[in-house]
């Protein structure tokens, strides 16, 4: 973990870019089990940073499945993936961690202090005492449209899921969505109110959803709000998307931005030149805290293994659970840590918000 990445991100690089977000603890992946490990660090007054590749908290529980039902958490006999998600935003809110979306942790590497700087793919850095790895089976990263030289126009013209309270860029523009999924409906759908015309792009003319949502879209078709372009997308460049329709024609759509709806797929990415030791593409941890082999970095939930691993969010409450108590040895060398408990602890209490 030391060698090249050290080098590239040591001293020079601090010297010239902007000074990193120094911090006791970071934790990469915001889905159940990554909150859940700021809300375990909050009680113990760590404070924490939480990156994402993915425009908004949830990952996998939220992505793949956020209407689906789940009975296997405790205390709580039916919920969905978004529900418990919008659950445990609520339950960690107190602590207020700091949330940095749409970033992907790309280097890892130690400095001399025993801290660890880490970088994103859009050249944030983190300088932190603990770091926390809750990337499930990988970050999970939108599909992209497979059309060559489209890639110049990400971030730009090109965006892909956009989180729904960044539609408002969107407003007075010619958009062309791509996908026929529920996200790219439901996209479409809001587009709609805010966008000049709306194009909903798909290779076929059937589209995946709930039926209410379905049948919204075939109306503000029929209303002319929104336009139905069916066929795979050829070519690109600055103004418009070419499309070759089933009947092999050519199709041009103007635009002043493309967003892409193809659905996510995850992707171990960086993680495999960290350094770190995987075993099957995972990372192999210890049973008292979940700290790798590396000390200072936990890994918890799906991309941990341990001898009777069970990939359940239940068993990755109880790693977070213990990853957090590992670190304050870190944060908190000469500190003797009590446990407490949040119905009689007063100090909780006064963390929590909570009023008697």
């Amino acid at each position: 973990m030391e060698g090249q990445d050290r080098q590239d991100l040591g001293a020079g690089a601090l010297s010239t870019a902007p000074a990193p977000i120094e911090t006791d603890a970071l934790i990469i992946g915001a889905g159940p089990v990554g909150l859940f490990q700021a809300f375990q660090l909050g009680l113990l007054e760590v404070s924490c940073h939480i990156v994402d590749a993915l425009p908004r908290a949830g990952g996998q529980c939220v992505e793949l499945y956020g209407d689906k039902p789940i009975y296997d958490i405790p205390g709580t006999p039916k919920t969905t993936g978004r529900g418990l998600v919008e659950s445990l935003l609520e339950q960690v809110a107190p602590f207020k961690p700091r949330f940095h979306l749409g970033e992907q942790i790309e280097t890892l590497a130690r400095q001399d202090d025993g801290r660890i700087l880490l970088a994103t793919h859009r050249g944030k850095r983190f300088l932190a005492r603990t770091v926390f790895i809750a990337a499930g089976v990988g970050a999970f990263v939108p599909k992209r449209i497979a059309v060559e030289g489209i890639e110049r126009l990400e971030g730009t013209k090109l965006f892909y899921h956009p989180d729904s309270e960044a539609l408002g860029r969107f407003t007075g523009q010619t958009v062309v969505v791509n996908g026929g999924d529920e996200a790219a409906v439901e996209t479409a759908l809001a587009l709609a109110s805010v966008a000049k015309q709306v194009t909903l792009v798909h290779r076929r003319d059937v589209f995946q959803g709930d039926e209410a949502t379905v049948a919204m879209l075939r109306r503000r078709v029929a209303e002319g709000s929104i336009r139905l372009a069916i066929g795979q997308p050829s070519a690109v460049d600055d103004a418009g998307l070419k499309l070759i329709t089933p009947e092999a024609q050519n199709l041009f759509l103007p635009f002043d931005a493309i967003v892409g709806c193809l659905g996510i797929s995850p992707r171990l990415g960086p993680i495999a030149h960290w350094g770190l030791e995987l075993v099957r593409k995972q990372i192999p941890v210890d049973t008292e805290k979940y700290e790798t082999r590396e000390r200072g970095i936990f890994a918890i939930g799906d991309i941990n293994t341990y001898p009777g691993k069970k990939k359940l969010i239940v068993c990755g409450f109880h790693e977070a659970t213990l990853a957090a108590w590992g670190a304050t040895a870190i944060v908190f060398p000469d500190k003797s840590i009590p446990l407490q408990y949040t119905t009689t602890s007063t100090r909780l209490h006064e963390l929590l918000g909570v009023k008697h």
